[in-house]
This record gives structure tokens, sequence and C-alpha cells, in this order.
């Protein structure tokens, strides 16, 4: 026996949908033998595209019944059935979720006519709903609601169930949860995931770390390693037994975190980071004339640059860019060669160091801002950004240009003084990747306020 199933939603953020609309038909596999439809009031707006779409609005649901009022009846009529929607991943998730927030398990078998009809009926230009049966003739009224979409489906079943001679497909395609080709141990790990920023790590059935991952939205992130087909996700989704997070408020404190655990954990699945994660920097120095020269070089471990690039084409770009914004001479950032003037100086963007026109204490001032800006050698800051929660900020500290830790601290709570931001501060690695990362995301466009400390002993 099948259950024909179609929902509408209100829209918006994934799991956080409720339903407008549904209509089950219970089905032999000649005729339909029961049926349920209903408005549903979904306690929550429906997003305007939606009722555009759909037709169903807000008022319309006022008086309609609310989920729990009908979960019953849904209960029943599903009752040894298997599911089949179009795009059932989607219709099952939604139902699924409904029934679990009245802390209710809900489970069937389910098919996905979609994916039938692809392998029953191949090369057709698309297998949207509407225009698939419209290709096979199939009629189909009131789309976009519940009862037309749902009695197109039985129509368009019935016509797979018959080209299906051998019920192979069939078989091959029935499982527990259509959802993003994953099986049930994944979905309701996804489920528990937040949609935030943060650190997230896969453990096996020991408890043991496998990967660790970071992202500004967790579920969307491990949501895709649960789908990707490359044999190290498939692998991955095998062993994976649970994924716990650690939220962190801002994406730079999630790199930074997931840099130093990566190192100390050693995850199977993580490539090791036996090199740097950056490639190129810039180095500076006095030339016999007594002008700041700056030049793109590879990364060494003996020398201090000003800051790193992770390719020689991101550093050009960069500095290009600065000695702009600096007023520079292009001849000595070293981004052109030759002698006699520079062309910026022919446009009148660099005062004329090349040719000695201007003094070398004038030009390497603006130098040595572009230094200070870029470089937070022996700078003591605090960098203070979004935290975890609406009423907390995160806090990274900087003592003597190296990297020393990251905490978080209430709003209500006064940081005025070095002593309560070291006690607030985990301390963390600093190590040449987490000074890189840093760097690099101080050169974005970000939203961290940088408070320069006065340190004293």
């Amino acid at each position: 026996m099948y259950a024909i199933l179609d929902i509408e939603t209100t829209g918006g953020k994934y799991n956080e949908e409720g339903i407008t609309e549904i209509a089950i038909y219970k089905f032999d596999g000649n005729q339909v033998t029961d049926q349920f439809i209903s408005l549903v009031n979904p306690e929550q707006p429906i997003q305007p595209f939606v009722v555009n779409l759909t037709g169903i609005n807000n008022d319309m649901l006022r008086n309609a019944p609310k989920f729990y009022e009908v979960a019953k009846r849904i209960v029943e009529i599903t009752e040894d059935c298997i599911l089949v929607a179009h795009n059932a991943k989607f219709d099952y998730r939604i139902l699924r979720t409904e029934f679990r927030r009245l802390g209710f398990d809900f489970e069937r078998k389910s098919l996905c006519t979609v994916e039938l009809s692809k392998k029953l009926i191949p090369g057709l230009p698309s297998y949207s709903l509407g225009k698939l049966v419209r290709s096979l003739g199939i009629p189909l009224s009131d789309r976009h609601r519940a009862a037309g979409d749902a009695q197109a489906t039985i129509k368009l079943f019935k016509m797979l169930l018959a080209k299906d001679v051998e019920k192979d497909i069939l078989k091959e395609h029935v499982r527990k949860e259509p959802k993003f080709s994953m099986d049930t141990k994944l979905v309701y790990i996804l489920d528990e995931l937040p949609s935030e920023t943060g650190v997230y790590y896969f453990h096996d059935e020991n408890g043991e770390i496998i990967y660790v991952g970071k992202s500004r939205n967790i579920r969307k992130r491990v949501n895709q390693h649960f789908t990707n087909e490359n044999p190290k996700s498939k692998e991955m989704q095998r062993r994976v037994a649970s994924v716990s997070y650690e939220p962190t408020g801002n994406e730079l404190i999630a790199l930074l975190k997931e840099n130093q655990e990566i190192k100390e954990i050693k995850p199977q699945y993580n490539k090791a980071l036996k090199r740097d994660i950056f490639s190129h920097a810039l180095y500076h120095h006095i030339d016999d004339n007594g002008y700041v020269n700056f030049k793109i070089g590879r990364a060494s471990r003996t020398r201090n640059s000003i800051t790193t690039f992770s390719s020689l084409r991101s550093a050009r770009n960069s500095l290009s860019r600065w000695v702009v914004e600096h007023e520079l001479c292009e001849r000595l950032a070293g981004l052109h060669g030759g002698t006699g003037n520079c062309f910026a100086y022919t446009i009148k963007s660099c005062h004329g160091a090349c040719i000695e026109d201007e003094s070398a204490e004038a030009y390497n001032e603006r130098a040595k801002q572009l230094i200070r800006k870029y470089s937070y050698e022996n700078q003591n800051m605090l960098l203070i950004g979004r935290g975890r929660e609406v009423d907390e900020k995160s806090a990274l500290l900087i003592e003597d240009g190296k990297f020393k830790g990251i905490g978080y601290f209430n709003l209500n709570h006064q940081v005025n003084n070095l002593d309560i931001i070291r006690s607030i501060i985990t301390p963390m690695e600093n190590n040449r990747d987490a000074e890189h990362i840093i760097q690099s995301f101080l050169r974005k466009k970000h939203n961290f306020k940088i408070i320069q400390l006065s340190i004293q002993d």
C-alpha cells in the first residue's frame, strides 16, 4: 500500500518551515482507497513569495487546525504504507520535523517519483512536476496546491509502476530516508546541528575525532559532507557515529580553532598540515639612499616578514592596492623594475622617491604606516568581535606581536585592564599559520573593533 503525499509550507529557514496544507491519498497500486486533505495553521507567517506561488495566505489559515490536531489522522492513513512524493526528501523531512516537534518519531519507507522518473523515463528536459506531467500528457489542476499536485503524482506513479516491469527499480529506490541520499543515522545527526558559525568534529563509534572542520553555517557544511559522493566523503559517512560542535560567534575564531586542533589532534581525514598555509610574504629593507623598499618573496622561516599571503597573485594584488593607498613608489615597492621615475610619478600618485625628488624621511613615514597597519609585530592589541550570544562579545589578544588566545565576555562585564583581559582568554598556540590567519582576516573587511593596549609590567 502507498500513501501519495504532497505538502505546502510557509517557506523560510531550513527545518524551521511550517506546514500550510497537506494532502494524502492512500493508493493500492490501482485506485485510491482513502484520502486526507486539510489546510494547516503553521503558527508562523507565510513567506510572501510562497503566498504568490500557492495562493495560500495567512488569513486562510487563521481558523485551520494546527498540526497536532491532524497528526493522529496522518499517522493512521500512512500506517503500513510506503510514502510516495515528488521530491520525497522534502515532504518527508517536513513531516518528520513536525512530528519531532511533538516528541513523536515518525518513520516510514519512502519513494521519490523524481528519482524513479529519471530512471524509468530518461532524457526528458525537466523533471519538475509541472513540466514532467505536461510532457507525459497527465492533467494537472491547482498547481502548487497539495491536492492538485498529489493527484498528479498518483497518475505519474501509476505510469511508473507500469514501466517498472521487473520491479527492480522500485526495490532499489525504497529506503527509510530519501533526504539527500542519507541514511537514518546521518539524518538524525544533521537534525541536531545549528546553522551557526563554529567548529565541528566528526566522531567514530569509539568517540575518536576523525575530522575537524569550520564553517559559517555548521549544519549546511556538514550536510555537504553527508551528501558528497567522493570516496573520502563516502568513507566518512560510513564511519561517523556522531558530530559535536563548538559555536565561535565569528569566522576568525573558528579558523584559529580549526587550525590549532587539526595540528594537535591530527584527525585521520584532515590533510596533515606539514606545510604552512601560506606561500609568499612581504619583506622590507632600507636601500643605499635611505628609502624603505618592499619586496614580495617566498615565505621563509628564517626571515621576519610584514605579512604573509596564500599565493603570489594575492601578494601582488594586495601590495598594488597598498601602494596606491599610501601614495608610495611602484619601483621601490618592487612592483616594477627599471631605472628613473616610475609610472605612478607621471600621474602624480608617487611623490618622486624613485628619483629622490621626495626626501627619504617623508617617504619612509608613509611606508612605515603600511608596515604598522599590516603587521602586528611588537604590537599589543585586543580584537573585539561578535560573540556566541546576542549579549556576548569575543576577544582575541595579541601581546608583543604574539597571538595569546581567545575568550568571551558578557556586555555587562567591563574589560578595562590587562589582568581582566588575561583572565577571560583561553591560551592558544602562536604559530606562523595562526599569524597568517589573523593578518589575512584583518586585511579584509571585518567587524572587529581593534583596541591598542598599553602594556606595563
